[in-house]
C-alpha cells in the first residue's frame, strides 16, 4: 500500500508494536534494562513497603539512572550473621526516586517490586557468571559493562519480579535508628 503524503509518497509497512504493562506505565519491551546490581550487607533498607533509601544504603548511588534493581547479600560476616549471603534478596524494576532531605539519595519505590530476604534463590544458581563476576573479584556495585550472557542472567532475575506488586507509596516514613547505614556498615561487604 503506498501513501501519498505532501506530494511524496511512501510505502507502507506492516508495524507490529510490543510493549509491556508496569502498573500503569507502558514501557516498551526492551532486550535490557540498565539495571543496578548491588552487594548487600544486612535487611531493612529496602524495607517491607519497598522503599529504597529508608536507612541512606547506598547513598548517592541511589540517584544513578537504571530502571531497575537487583540486591544480592554479599559473602561477608556480616551478611552471612544477617542470613542474606548469596542470595538475590531483593529486585525492584521501573523506579520512581523522591527527595530525601537530609539522606545522600533519595528514596526509591517501584512499579515492581519483591522482598526476598533470607529466602530469596542463591545468586550463584541463578546467575553463575555474575556471581562469579561479583564474589570473585570483588565487585560491590555494577551497572552497566555486561556481556550477552550476563545481560541474559539479569532478565532471569528480573523475571523473577515481572508480576510482582508495586511498592506501597503511602507508607509512613521509618526513623533511621537501628540500620542507619553510613560508612562503614554497607562498606563491609565482602
Amino acid at each position: 500500500m503506498r501513501v501519498r503524503f505532501w506530494g511524496l509518497s511512501f510505502g507502507l509497512v506492516p508495524l507490529r508494536l510490543s510493549a509491556r504493562v508496569i502498573s500503569l506505565r507502558v514501557m516498551p519491551s526492551k532486550p535490557h534494562l540498565r539495571t543496578l546490581i548491588y552487594k548487600r550487607t544486612h535487611p531493612g533498607d529496602p524495607d517491607a513497603f519497598g522503599r529504597f533509601g529508608i536507612e541512606d544504603c547506598m547513598g548517592q548511588v541511589r540517584a544513578w539512572n537504571f530502571e531497575a534493581v537487583i540486591g544480592v547479600g554479599g559473602i561477608g560476616t556480616q551478611a552471612s550473621s544477617n542470613r542474606i549471603d548469596a542470595r538475590v534478596n531483593w529486585i525492584g524494576i521501573g523506579p520512581h526516586k523522591h527527595a530525601s532531605p537530609g539522606m545522600r539519595g533519595p528514596i526509591i519505590t517501584f512499579d515492581r517490586f519483591v522482598l526476598f530476604e533470607s529466602a530469596g534463590p542463591t545468586f550463584a544458581g541463578v546467575a553463575p557468571r555474575l556471581a562469579r563476576r561479583l564474589f570473585d573479584r570483588n565487585v560491590r556495585v555494577l551497572i552497566h559493562d555486561v556481556d550477552e550472557h550476563e545481560r541474559a542472567e539479569v532478565a532471569e532475575i528480573l523475571a523473577l519480579a515481572a508480576k510482582a506488586p508495586p511498592s506501597t507509596k503511602a507508607a509512613p516514613r521509618l526513623s533511621r535508628s537501628i540500620n542507619n547505614c553510613r560508612t562503614p556498615r554497607c562498606i563491609s561487604s565482602k
